[in-house]
């Protein structure tokens, strides 16, 4: 088979296409799906420089979700079947023309989805509805600050908070980006390449601060938003898309009564993998539903993986790339 692989951990532009790659098989519990789709996600660039939670020795091949169709199944698999529609999440190997996956990560994919559609969703939707739900519990009538709100992940909490009521506040680092977020569900905005963070806060919320920090970016903005948040906020460590792991003043965390959750929804997935599965059908359900929006921004051929990763680094992507065989 064909696929896209990591030799050397030197960053996105060392990519490139294999066609003698091994068919992979279905050991028990596991399926074998053949890719139509697969989303390419911040991860993936940690990978091909050996800077992930995860590090595989090349050759390997990155991308954490696909869509596809079933081609085989192991022994014991009983909720999925050759010929099913399907996406899954993986720690890495998606960007290829099979992959083997547990049944466990694997959900059915709705008629009304497509494989683009579906190969865009999981590992984003999936990480932001275990973020805000389960780690934040998200209220009804709350203001959720998501920052990066652009990105994959963060125009899935833009969404995903609108669907739960929130207030959603959208800080990115465009004006076009900041339109793009308001298209999908934010009430108000915030660019922080030319506003004080922390001060567009205090005035959007009469100076009571946000309940929620979505925080897929570190950097110098997770203080500047910590301080912006409410009296028992949740701050969500979601990620460090700047490159820049915070050192944060405890004291403010103190002062505020408030808490600084992490969401490391990888861990979680394989922790609890049903829970996980559960939410992944609700999210397509709501996908099907027309209830969120996942917003593809291109879609490019295998052999243009390393221009789909570089372009990702670079930050112009709004919303999700995806790569197709």
């Amino acid at each position: 088979m064909r696929a896209v692989r990591v030799h050397e951990l030197s960053g996105p532009s060392a990519l490139r296409v294999d066609d003698d790659v091994p068919d992979p098989v279905a050991g028990a519990g596991q399926v074998v799906i053949d890719v139509k789709a697969a989303g390419v996600n911040f991860p993936d660039i940690l990978l091909t420089r050996g800077m992930y939670q995860f590090k595989p020795s090349p050759p390997f091949s990155p991308g954490g979700e696909c869509a596809g169709i079933v081609s085989a199944v192991g022994g014991g698999v009983t909720t999925l079947a050759v010929g099913d529609r399907v996406a899954c999440t993986l720690l890495y190997g998606a960007f290829a023309e099979k992959v083997v996956a547990p049944e466990l990560a694997v959900v059915k994919l709705p008629d009304a989805i497509g494989f683009e559609i579906g190969a865009a969703t999981l590992l984003t939707y999936a990480t932001t509805y275990h973020a805000l739900h389960d780690r934040a519990a998200l209220k009804s009538g709350e203001r959720l600050l998501v920052l990066g709100a652009a990105g994959g992940v963060g125009i899935a909490a833009v969404e995903l908070g609108a669907l739960m009521g929130a207030h959603v506040i959208a800080a990115a680092s465009t004006d076009d980006k900041l339109l793009f977020c308001k298209q999908h569900g934010a009430l108000d905005t915030i660019n922080y390449a030319s506003e004080d963070l922390k001060d567009r806060i205090k005035a959007l919320t009469g100076g009571n601060g946000v309940d929620v920090v979505y925080d897929p970016v570190g950097g110098s903005l997770a203080e500047a938003a910590l301080r912006g948040t409410a009296w028992q906020g949740r701050f969500l460590v979601v990620g460090f898309a700047s490159g820049d792991i915070p050192k944060i003043p405890l004291n403010l965390v103190l002062l505020k009564g408030c808490q600084i959750v992490g969401v490391f929804w990888g861990s979680f997935a394989m922790r609890d993998p049903k829970q996980n599965r559960a939410h992944a059908e609700q999210i397509f359900r709501w996908v099907a539903e027309g209830k969120l929006r996942p917003a593809i921004d291109a879609t490019l051929p295998f052999d243009k993986a390393a221009e789909a990763l570089g372009r990702l680094d670079a930050r112009k992507v709004k919303g999700k790339l995806v790569l197709v065989p």
